[in-house]
C-alpha cells in the first residue's frame, strides 16, 4: 500500500500525541492538531483518510465516476494556492505560469521562497525592455535565479531606471479619482504662510 501524507506530522519542537486509531494504527498527533489527513492507493482503488484525535478513522474511496471532477478540484484548488499572499495581479500570473511549468516537467512541490514573486513581473517586464529578450526567455532565466540575485538585478544601474518607471506607471495607473496638481497646492502655500 503506497500512501503519501498531505501534512507535516510534526515539528521537532511540538508535543507528539500518540493515538491508537480504530484500525489498531498508531498516529502521532502533533501540538494541537486534531485532524490528519493522508492519500494513496491500495488493491480497492485511490483513498483518502482522515485520522481524529480522538482514534476515530475515516476512508474514503473516490468513485471511478468521480476521480476526474476530483483531479480537476485538485489542480483548481493547487493552481490557486500558488497565489496566496501574492498582492500584485501580474506577479499572481507569474507565480501560476511558474507553476504550470514545473507541473508540465513533473515537479510537484518546489520551496518557494518568501516574498519570491513580489515584484517578480516588474522585474521579469524591465528586462524583457533591456535585453530584448521575449517574456518566457526571461521567465525561464528568472525560474533559476535566487531571490538574492533578483534583489541584484532590481538594483542594477541598466535595470533600476526602467523598473522606476514600471513602477511610476503601474502606480499612476492605480490612482482613482481627479488629478491633483499638487505643485499648484504647494505654490499657494507660499503666499499664506503666517509670519
Amino acid at each position: 500500500m503506497e500512501l503519501k501524507m498531505s501534512e507535516a506530522t510534526a515539528e521537532a519542537t511540538k508535543e507528539l500525541n500518540m493515538v491508537t486509531m480504530t484500525d489498531s494504527r498508531i498516529v502521532e498527533f502533533a501540538g494541537k492538531r486534531k485532524l490528519l489527513k493522508s492519500s494513496g492507493s491500495d488493491e480497492k482503488g485511490l483513498f483518502v483518510r482522515l485520522d481524529f484525535v480522538n482514534g476515530e478513522t475515516r476512508t474514503f474511496y473516490l468513485p471511478a465516476e468521480l476521480t476526474a471532477k476530483f483531479a480537476l478540484h485538485g489542480a483548481e484548488q493547487k493552481l490557486g494556492d500558488e497565489t496566496a499572499g501574492v498582492v500584485d495581479v501580474d506577479d499572481m500570473v507569474m507565480a501560476v505560469d511558474d507553476l504550470i511549468d514545473r507541473l508540465y516537467n513533473k515537479e510537484w512541490s518546489v520551496k518557494r521562497e518568501a516574498n519570491a514573486l513580489a515584484g517578480a513581473s516588474i522585474l521579469a517586464k524591465a528586462l524583457v525592455r533591456s535585453t530584448g529578450k521575449t517574456l518566457p526567455e526571461i521567465r525561464s532565466f528568472l525560474s533559476t535565479k535566487s531571490q538574492a540575485e533578483k534583489v541584484a538585478l532590481r538594483n542594477n544601474p541598466r535595470i533600476k531606471p526602467i523598473i522606476a518607471e514600471l513602477e511610476a506607471a503601474k502606480t499612476k495607473s492605480k490612482k482613482s479619482g481627479p488629478v491633483i496638481d499638487t505643485d499648484s497646492l504647494l505654490d499657494s502655500l507660499s503666499g499664506t504662510v503666517a509670519e
